[in-house]
């Protein structure tokens, strides 16, 4: 039986995200594969866990690209952007919640990745779109925890997979836009 590296890694992203001590054993049941199997792939919970950052950042950084933050509509970048990320959402979960399994290291291509959305925001916020008493790091954080919960709620079935764009558009977007007072 051929056994699917990205589909190992979602899931023990997954299982992660909401249990970060889980064991390798649990992580293998997850994936609906043996121990065996899953240390062949990964030669211990370290490896996994890179793995799975390295898979996270890669698909964020497609997300990025593909969501084209630097162009147009702020708010309508941010849209783009949550649409983007949706597909591999929990991939994105476990790269947000990471730092409980790592004591203070931050990986250099998540401070790349976070800056790129800090600067949608501040953009945002230079062309009034955006609340000014709001930082982009605030921003940001918000957004990366209501797609993080968002995706929890999916997978937990709390969600429906189809409402999870709009959910998080409209509860960040409804909080971060600029009012202009008449």
């Amino acid at each position: 039986m051929s056994v699917n590296r990205e589909s190992v890694l979602k899931e023990a992203a997954a299982l992660l995200t909401r249990k970060a001590t889980a064991s390798m054993d649990e992580i293998a049941k997850a994936a609906g594969i043996s121990r065996a199997t899953l240390h062949r792939h990964f030669a211990g919970r370290d490896a996994l866990v890179r793995a799975l950052e390295q898979l996270a950042i890669e698909r964020f950084e497609h997300a990025l690209d593909e969501a084209r933050t630097g162009e147009g509509d702020p708010a309508e970048a941010v849209r783009r952007l949550i649409v983007s990320v949706e597909p591999v959402a929990g991939l994105f979960s476990f790269l947000y919640t990471e730092n409980q399994l790592f004591e203070g290291e931050i990986n250099e291509g998540w401070n790349r990745l976070d800056a790129r959305v800090q600067d949608l925001f501040q953009r945002g916020q230079e062309e009034g779109v955006f609340r000014l008493d709001l930082s982009p790091a605030w921003l940001t954080d918000a957004l990366y925890g209501l797609i993080a919960s968002g995706a929890w709620a999916v997978h937990d079935g709390r969600v429906a997979a189809k409402d999870l764009t709009r959910m998080v558009s409209e509860l960040l977007l409804g909080g971060a836009r600029r009012r202009v007072d008449r």
